[in-house]
């Protein structure tokens, strides 16, 4: 008897430590060949699958390369430096290419019309699952799916109608011209003066953030800025592991900051809402920002249909406030100083900025509706947008999917390199790579080939970015205030080397010598 449950025992637990190496094996080698065997039926080409790790170590280390490298003389025909591994599958393989984050394999879409397919289509094409550790810095509703994202859309969006962003340019207008006041003291007496700007627009628009999310709490507001400034500097340098299963729970120093990290950020934000949330419920107006926009619209959604479910969660709440911060601050810090550095580069585009600003505005404080009529300033800055946008998007599938002709099996990653797609002759003409704002003088759907829509920096569709009116009127303001104070010219010490960060960024800083008007 003894004999039998031994044995049974040993079967049991050999049979589950068998069926635990046969998935294991599934994972790392028989269903990657299976996936890269139906991607070449369908015409794909890509390197060979190498075990577990794909084309993880050679993308790190041409990144790492990459980073060595200057583009002199300028040019912005940047994408072999900012996606460097992407930019050398499309080259080597042509544009239906994959490549192989461990064992998983991301196939290159870079047709404008798949993707715009792609991203209207976005119950089926959704946004990649997250670990633990990509959410401590991606969060909200950037990540959301299905009914979840819906709500939280729906209730956020009254915070971004334009009256609503009109009442907050006084916020941003003070926070650029203490920015203003800075470089005029720095210049002082001087006929001009060089600075490195890249940290002062870093520090402007997470003063806006600050400011127009937390205006009764702007300390920490601030703390949540530096806070999730630290998450991805980190999450940067842990990237390529993330592929690999269980990988978050290894207590690593940087797995450990990130959760601290994310705790403390957590911890602020809802001591902020809590507040907001009591002076709201006490009849006490407190709608002057982002974030008593939000938890008022939250509380009218609840209070309509009269239960708590149709409304965001306290966790929710919290999420779309760090999501303010990191799209807010990223994605407008590297819109303005590339606009900056572009005007440097071609300062016949700058003085033609300047002339409409002056016969516009003249030297008073700009106004909402007149910084919309600029449109040397609106097309200099799609221009900009165009050629140094966020550069790359990714989708999962979540079942078979038909994409044009191609059927594409579940388990395949998409991504599409929005920088690839924006420099692309056969879209945007024998002049894709060179910065001529007048391509966009009868707007974005007359700007490309062949009346083709091919720009996509704020994504496509239904999840087109919430906040992109909110980051094209602050860019505007700032370029604007800038424009109308100082002429400026890169200096002899500027080295261009565009590197990808969450967004395109200048990896040596912006040295520009500023004059002022």
């Amino acid at each position: 008897m003894e004999i039998s449950v031994t044995f049974i025992a040993f079967s049991v637990a050999f049979t589950i430590v068998l069926g635990c190496l046969w998935k294991a094996l599934d994972w790392v080698w028989l269903k990657p060949k299976k996936l890269e065997k139906l991607l070449r039926q369908q015409g794909f080409s890509g390197n060979s699958y190498k075990f577990l790790h794909g084309d993880t170590t050679e993308m790190f280390m041409m990144r790492k390369q990459a980073k060595t490298r200057t583009i002199n003389p300028f040019s912005h025909d940047i994408a072999s430096r900012v996606i460097p591994f992407h930019h050398h599958i499309s080259k080597k393989y042509g544009k239906n290419s994959f490549i192989w984050m461990g064992p998983m394999p991301i196939i290159n879409i870079t047709d404008p019309k798949l993707i715009r397919e792609i991203l209207l289509r976005h119950e089926i094409f959704q946004k990649p699952k997250l670990n633990s550790l990509g959410r401590s810095v991606f969060s909200g509703m950037g990540i959301y799916e299905g009914e979840r994202w819906f709500k939280v859309r729906k209730t956020a969006n009254p915070a971004f109608h334009l009256d609503k962003l009109k009442g907050m340019l006084p916020k941003m207008y003070l926070s650029c011209n203490d920015m203003i006041r800075k470089w005029k003291i720095s210049i002082s007496n001087e006929e001009s003066h060089e600075l490195d700007l890249w940290p002062d627009i870093k520090a402007l628009t997470s003063d806006v953030i600050s400011r127009t999310t937390f205006s009764s709490s702007y300390e920490d507001g601030r703390k949540i800025f530096e806070l999730i400034t630290e998450q991805i500097n980190i999450i940067t340098q842990v990237f390529y592991f993330f592929h690999i299963p269980g990988w978050s729970f290894v207590p690593t120093k940087a797995n450990r900051k990130l959760k601290s990290n994310e705790k403390e950020i957590r911890e602020v934000i809802k001591g902020i809402v809590k507040k907001r949330e009591e002076v709201l419920k006490v009849g006490e107006a407190s709608n002057e920002d982002l974030l008593g926009l939000l938890v008022e619209s939250n509380l009218k959604e609840i209070q309509e249909h009269g239960h708590k479910e149709s409304g965001m969660s306290i966790e929710e709440v919290i999420d779309e406030c760090k999501l303010f911060y990191l799209a807010g601050q990223e994605t407008t810090a590297t819109l303005i100083i590339w606009t900056m550095i572009l005007l440097c580069m071609h300062p016949n585009w700058q003085e033609r900025a300047r002339e409409e600003l002056f016969q516009v505005f003249g030297n008073k404080e700009p106004q909402f509706d007149e910084l919309n009529s600029l449109k040397e300033l609106h097309k200099i800055v799609y221009e900009v947008l165009r050629l140094y946008p966020p550069p790359l998007l990714g989708r999962a599938t979540i079942k078979e999917s038909k994409l044009g002709e191609i059927i594409i099996p579940p388990g395949v990653f998409i991504s599409l390199p929005i920088i690839l797609v924006h420099q692309d002759e056969k879209y945007w003409g024998a002049d894709a790579k060179e910065f001529n704002p007048d391509r966009f003088s009868q707007g974005v759907s007359k700007a490309s080939k062949n009346d083709q829509v091919s720009f996509f920096p704020f994504s496509w569709g239904p999840r087109t970015c919430i906040g992109q009116n909110f980051a094209l009127l602050e860019a505007k303001l700032a370029l604007a205030m800038i424009l109308q104070n100082f002429s400026f010219q890169l200096s002899p010490t500027y080295v261009h080397t565009p590197v990808l960060g969450i967004t395109i960024q200048p990896q040596n800083g912006a040295h520009i010598i500023l004059q002022k008007i």
